[in-house]
């Protein structure tokens, strides 16, 4: 019978592989970058095996325990998020990779087991093979990945290609239905880029898209033709940021309009004076975007000259960065203490590694275990990581100095603990200080 594989071992071979020392011979180097290559694909095979069995174990306590079968589960996918560094969704698209590979596509997990796929196109495979009943869908993944010799050579377009190509040969009206049921997914979703910029992105049918697509191209390969001096993709961003807000365009598409909503600008007044410390901007919805203290003063200055209304808040900073605190009796948080989580949390949620926007103010401590509604004993979560922590087994305090930043310690039901800091302000920098007293530090830099 073989061993169990424990923690211990796995850090103990990874520690003897992170201080070995290269090889000297070229060839050598290459078979050490393939070898790890498949270590990665075998790892995450016996990381979604243990996913599997963590989750049924979990789910057969709690029904011994007597929670109801709707409940069961609960949190399972945020734990593992929590042990594999990731966000709280992609923690539930692991365990559902994990359990569609362990349940229906045995070859598939086979092949990440063995190094010939990767975790990556084990996902994709999934995903293209979602829409099928399982019989068919054992039926694609025996034929795509029983033979490992098949997928040598083979890239993920290609890969792709050719699980569409099966599923749309064994289910046709499969791929039909799942079209149709796409477009309720479509959305419009914004995330951050390099250099203060922003992607926004829609997602909708093809023809709507590409039509969109190319009535952008048109206009500005018009406007292109007047001599503009834009080039083409320049022009098409500020056609379509033009059109989405409403503003009039008068012959020539102009630059990018300022936006007719409000928008928050956290800076320090050192910053807004001239110094160099960042600023941060956020939305209703939107998490704060770092942008240079530079850039927040020409948003401030264009927002003044503009015929846009323009809001200032002030956010106010002990002086070792810990924000001020504000308190209620009212079981449910104000929304300007939903504002002040909020911007203390920089729009993002408060769990570690989750970059979901902040959609629900939660207490650390329950009301029912005697937790208050105040800020301190306040945060701001998504809604997957507030529904998590509620299930059998969830903790969390806060933990610091008092004069620290804002920190959380998040105890999951096999007892391992995360803590979460509040992110430091604009301007801020991490302080020195000694302890004087009972209750009383000294900045010493």
């Amino acid at each position: 019978m073989a061993a169990q594989l424990t923690a211990e071992e796995v850090r103990s071979f990874v520690d003897r592989i992170t201080a070995g020392v290269c090889p000297d011979d070229p060839a050598a180097q290459i078979d050490v970058i393939a070898a790890l290559e498949t270590l990665k694909s075998a790892a995450a095979a016996v990381q979604a095996e243990l996913s599997v069995v963590y989750d049924a174990r979990r789910r057969a306590d709690e029904a011994a325990a007597g929670v109801q079968a709707a409940r069961q589960g609960r949190g399972v996918a945020s734990e593992i998020a929590l042990a594999r560094r990731e966000s709280p969704h992609r923690g539930q698209v692991l365990l559902g990779l994990a359990k569609v590979l362990h349940a229906e596509m045995p070859h598939t997990l086979a092949r990440l087991r063995d190094g010939s796929l990767s975790e990556y196109r084990a996902t994709l495979l999934a995903r293209e093979t979602a829409c099928l009943p399982v019989e068919l869908r054992m039926f694609a993944d025996e034929e795509t990945c029983a033979d490992p010799s098949a997928l040598d050579g083979v890239g993920t377009r290609e890969l792709v290609g050719r699980i569409r190509r099966l599923v749309a040969e064994v289910d046709p009206a499969a791929v039909a239905a799942r079209a149709r049921k796409a477009q309720g997914d479509r959305n419009v979703t914004v995330r951050p880029a390099p250099d203060t910029m922003t992607y926004l992105t829609a997602l909708v049918p093809v023809a709507q898209g590409v039509a969109a697509y190319a009535a952008l191209r048109k206009a500005a390969e018009a406007a292109r033709a007047a001599g503009d001096p834009r080039s083409l993709g320049q022009l098409m961003a500020d056609l379509l940021v033009a059109r989405v807000t409403g503003v009039a365009e008068s012959g020539t598409p102009e630059a990018a309009p300022a936006v007719p909503v409000t928008v928050d600008v956290v800076i320090s007044d050192e910053s807004l004076a001239g110094g160099h410390a960042p600023a941060e901007v956020s939305a209703d919805g939107v998490p704060a975007e770092v942008v240079p203290a530079e850039v927040a003063r020409n948003l401030l200055a264009t927002a003044l000259d503009s015929d846009v209304t323009a809001w200032f808040r002030c956010l106010y900073r002990n002086r070792l960065g810990r924000l001020v605190s504000m308190t209620t009796r009212n079981r449910f948080h104000t929304k300007a203490m939903g504002e002040f989580l909020a911007l203390r949390g920089a729009g993002i949620c408060a769990t570690p590694f989750c970059d979901a926007p902040i959609r629900h103010n939660d207490h650390i401590t329950p009301v029912a275990d005697g937790g208050n509604t105040t800020v301190d004993d306040g945060q701001g979560l998504c809604q997957t990581c507030n529904h998590a922590k509620q299930a059998p087994g969830w903790r969390q305090h806060q933990v610091g100095h008092p004069v620290d930043r804002h920190q959380v310690e998040t105890i999951t039901p096999t007892g391992h603990r995360y803590t979460a800091t509040a992110p430091a302000p604009p301007g801020w920098r991490e302080p020195r200080y000694v302890q004087t007293g009972p209750g009383r530090y000294q900045l010493i830099a």
